[in-house]
Parts: structure tokens; C-alpha cells; sequence
């Protein structure tokens, strides 16, 4: 099964199922001497679990993680890095009756099309389970990026139709996201949320949203036009995350509705460095970084699994109709921060990387 590979020297590989014994990824490319903080990386996996409120899925999995190989007396050798973590608590069994079925919103019939076969246990491969080899990857990643002073800060921006407004996204303001159950970090905003998923798990449905993140402290000069562009990278890393369906940079889809003489970043000197005074283009021109901030939009849709009755059909071509039963998330934005975080931090380690073969 291809597909299962990203990065280019800083380049990871996952595997394992939702229901199978354990998920895993390899890190290879990471380089030696990087002090591996088994804590860190064990408080980004808590982040992404389930079972944290009751916002989220009842499906309790504490995620702690193994470390097979490439690190030794706490700091990387150079080789490849196994890390592995244990499922602890699938019940298969809550998919025994939708063996046959093709769920809506979900990657049954676009799998069995490809493959002939599929798992049907919380859909395998394609279940958002699988993220949680990521952020143990990504968490590496942000150990490497801590080295070169970069920040990569998300919050929930927005939840449904409700959001928090443009000018509260400031690192400083979303460095509190974590203080709120939904990660948006605004006390109103954040309770009008929790109403509406409430309202929504008695309904039996679900909702989308958005995460917005800032990169900081990013260097100048990052990215490999013309095909590794460093927003197509970003954007491709943050599309292969499940349930993903739009992805912006800077001003994104707003600048389709507005002027170059707006969007133009004007550049300025202090006689040290160049900034640009305003930062409509995100951060990156030309698919290379520019030295600002990169700030970053991801939508998420609606959870695909609801609590209500759903026509479809059957592998036999046989329409059904079908009322899912489990655990799921209402709303999955809460949870995935941390899986944007991994990804993003790959994206830029992997260019860092990269990038000190540019010139002499």
C-alpha cells in the first residue's frame, strides 16, 4: 500500500490499523545528537486523545508510546526511530453490523473500490486513529525546531458557524487555547461552543470548524520551487490529514476578492533586516519563506459519523438504511490541533533540512 511515506530527509513512515494491536511510525532522517524529551512528546499524545471531556469520543486510550530504536541515552543516534503505541481499548465488535455496509462521509467504498478488501473496524487504515503516529513523529520535529528558535502555536478558531474574531488569533491569546475545552481561546466564544456541540450530540450530528496556526521565528529562505513549493509541502502535509477539506495561507480565498495595491506586502528596512509591513501572503512568497510570520487556516468538515438514521447502500448494491452506534467525536477540531502541529512541524524540519544544500 503505497502512500504511507512523507518528507524527503526528514521522512516518516506510519502503519497500523484503529483496531489492530498498535500503531507505529518510523522516523528516518532525524539528525544525531537531538535531545529526545520523552516527556514532550508524551504531552502532545495527550493532546490528541480521546476521552478528555465530554466534547470529544468516551474511547479511553492513554497513548503512551514505545521507542524501539535510534535513540540512545536520551538522544538520537542518526538512525531510524521506531515508535510504537499500543491500542488499548477498540471494541470491534460496535462494527460487526456494519460489516457489509458503505457508510456516508466515510472511506468504505472509495477502499473497497481501490483495494477489494477493507477493514471495516472503524474503517482501518483511514480512521483518524492513525494520526496518533504522527504527532509522536511530529513531536520529534518540534524538538529539532526548538534548536532553531521556531514556534508553531494553533488554536480553534472556529467551531460551526460560531468563531472567534480576527483580531483575539495573536500568539499570545492563543497560547492559551489549551485552558478551554474547545481550544478556542476566548472565554465567550468557547462557552457559546460547548452549547452548540451539546445541542448537536442530542440531535445525534455533528459539526466542522477551523484551526488557525502561526508559525514563529521561521527563517528566511525555506522551500524548493518549483514543485516543493513550501505552502504546496504545507498544504499537501495538511490535506493528508482525515477530514480535512480546505486549507488557506495568509489572506487565502479573501485575496481572490481584493486589490494587488492590498495585498502587495510592502518591504522595509531597519538597516539590519527586511520585513514587509503588512502580511497578506502568509509569510511565504514565491513558495519560499520570507522571514514573517506564516500563519495558516485549516477546515475540517463535520464528522462523518452521526447518531441518526442514513440511507445507503450495501456491498450486495442493496439500499439499507443504517443508525451508527460507538464512540465518536461530535466535532473533531478540538483533537486535531496537535495532528496540525505534527504535520507542519515535519513540513518545516524536513525543508531546514533540505534547504543547507541551497548554496555554497
Amino acid at each position: 500500500m503505497a502512500g504511507n511515506t512523507f518528507g524527503e530527509i526528514f521522512k516518516i513512515t506510519t502503519f497500523g490499523e484503529s483496531h489492530g494491536p498498535a500503531l507505529g511510525v518510523i522516523i528516518d532522517g532525524c539528525p544525531s545528537g537531538l535531545s529526545i524529551d520523552l516527556d514532550f512528546i508524551q504531552d502532545k499524545l495527550n493532546k490528541r486523545r480521546p476521552g478528555q471531556s465530554d466534547l470529544s469520543s468516551t474511547r479511553k486510550e492513554d497513548d503512551r508510546f514505545n521507542i524501539l530504536s535510534g535513540v540512545f541515552e536520551g538522544k538520537s543516534t542518526g538512525t531510524p526511530i521506531c515508535i510504537t503505541i499500543d491500542n488499548k481499548d477498540s471494541k470491534s465488535s460496535d462494527y460487526d453490523k456494519l460489516k457489509d455496509v458503505l457508510r456516508p462521509g466515510h472511506a468504505d467504498y472509495t477502499y473497497l473500490t481501490k483495494y477489494g478488501i477493507r477493514d471495516y473496524r472503524g474503517g482501518g487504515r483511514s480512521s483518524a486513529r492513525e494520526t496518533v503516529a504522527r504527532v509522536a513523529a511530529g513531536a520529534i520535529a518540534q524538538l529539532f525546531l526548538q534548536l532553531q528558535g521556531i514556534q508553531i502555536i494553533s488554536c480553534v478558531s472556529s467551531i460551526g458557524h460560531i468563531g472567534i474574531t480576527t483580531e483575539k488569533l495573536t500568539a499570545d491569546n492563543m497560547l492559551t487555547a489549551y485552558n478551554y475545552d474547545t481550544r478556542c481561546p476566548d472565554a465567550d466564544v468557547d462557552s457559546l461552543m460547548k452549547k452548540y456541540i451539546t445541542q448537536l450530540k442530542d440531535q445525534g450530528d455533528s459539526t466542522g470548524g477551523t484551526i488557525t496556526t502561526l508559525i514563529l521565528n521561521c527563517p528566511a529562505g525555506l522551500g524548493e520551487p518549483v514543485f516543493d513549493k513550501i505552502n504546496a509541502d504545507l498544504a499537501k502535509a495538511v490535506f493528508s490529514i482525515n477530514a480535512v477539506k480546505g486549507f488557506e495561507i495568509g489572506d487565502g480565498m479573501g485575496m481572490s476578492k481584493s486589490t494587488g495595491s492590498i495585498m502587495n506586502d510592502a518591504f522595509t528596512s531597519n538597516g539590519n533586516s527586511i520585513t514587509t509591513t503588512s502580511n497578506h501572503n502568509g509569510g511565504i512568497l514565491g513558495g519560499i519563506t520570507n522571514g514573517m510570520e506564516i500563519r495558516l487556516k485549516t477546515a475540517f468538515k463535520p464528522v462523518s459519523t452521526i447518531m441518526q438514521n442514513q440511507s445507503t447502500v450495501n456491498t450486495f448494491n442493496q439500499p439499507v438504511t443504517i443508525l451508527a452506534s460507538g464512540r465518536h467525536d461530535p466535532v473533531v477540531v478540538p483533537r486535531a490541533i496537535p495532528i496540525v502541529d505534527a504535520m507542519v512541524a515535519l513540513v518545516i524540519a524536513d525543508h531546514l533540512l533540505r534547504n543547507r544544500s541551497a548554496k555554497v
